[in-house]
C-alpha cells in the first residue's frame, strides 16, 4: 500500500515536470528550435496529424527554423498551419522546403514571456502539491483504517515530501533556465 502510493506520486510527480519542460520548450525565445513547432499540427489524406510526422523540422542556425516535407504537396498546407498558428511566425516556402526566420524578441515581449513562463512553473508546482496533498490523504486514510501503522504514515509521508521538494526543484531549474533564454539577446 505504501509502496504504490509511493510510486504513484514520484510517478505523476515527474509528469507534471516533463509537462512544464514541454510546455516551456514551446515558448518562442530568441533562439530556433523544433519545439517551437510541436503544437502544430497539419491535415494530411484526412486526419490531422502532428507537423513532425510529415515533414523534418531542423534549426540550422540560431534564427532559422526548416521545415522539409516528406511529400512536396503538403508543402502548402504546413505553410497554412504555421501562419493559422498564435506563434507569429512568417514561413518563406521555396518550393522544396519552407524557412521561418525567428525574430528578435523586443524587451517587452521578453518580460511578458518570462511571466507566462513563471505561470507555467507555478501551475506545475500546484499540480506537484496537489498530487502530494492525494497521497497523503490516501495514506492517512489507510492509517485509520489500521492498514499501516502510524510510524509507518509518517515516514512514508516525509518520502512523499522529499519527491515533492526534488521535483519542484527540477521546475525551478528548468523555469530558470528557460527565463535566461528568454531574456538572452
Amino acid at each position: 500500500m505504501i509502496e504504490e502510493t509511493k510510486t504513484d506520486s514520484k510517478t505523476r510527480m515527474h509528469l507534471a515536470v516533463e509537462s512544464v519542460r514541454s510546455e516551456l520548450a514551446r515558448l518562442r525565445s530568441g533562439k530556433a528550435t523544433p519545439a517551437l513547432l510541436d503544437g502544430i499540427t497539419v491535415p494530411y489524406y484526412g486526419s490531422t496529424v502532428p507537423l513532425k510526422q510529415v515533414a523534418n523540422v531542423g534549426a540550422p542556425e540560431p534564427r532559422l527554423l526548416v521545415i522539409q516535407p516528406w511529400e512536396k504537396k503538403m508543402l502548402s498546407e504546413i505553410e497554412k498551419a504555421i501562419l493559422k498558428s498564435d506563434l507569429g511566425l512568417n514561413p518563406a516556402n521555396d518550393g522544396m522546403v519552407i524557412r521561418i526566420p525567428i525574430p528578435a524578441l523586443n524587451e517587452e515581449r521578453r518580460v511578458s514571456l518570462v511571466k507566462l513562463a513563471k505561470k507555467i512553473g507555478e501551475e506545475g508546482k500546484v499540480a506537484i502539491r496537489n498530487i502530494r496533498r492525494d497521497a497523503n490523504e490516501k495514506l492517512k486514510t489507510a492509517e485509520k483504517n489500521h492498514e499501516i501503522s502510524e510510524d509507518n504514515l509518517h515516514n512514508a509521508m516525509n518520502d512523499i515530501q522529499k519527491f515533492t521538494d526534488e521535483n519542484t526543484e527540477k521546475i525551478d531549474e528548468i523555469l530558470s533556465h528557460k527565463e535566461k533564454e528568454i531574456m538572452e539577446i
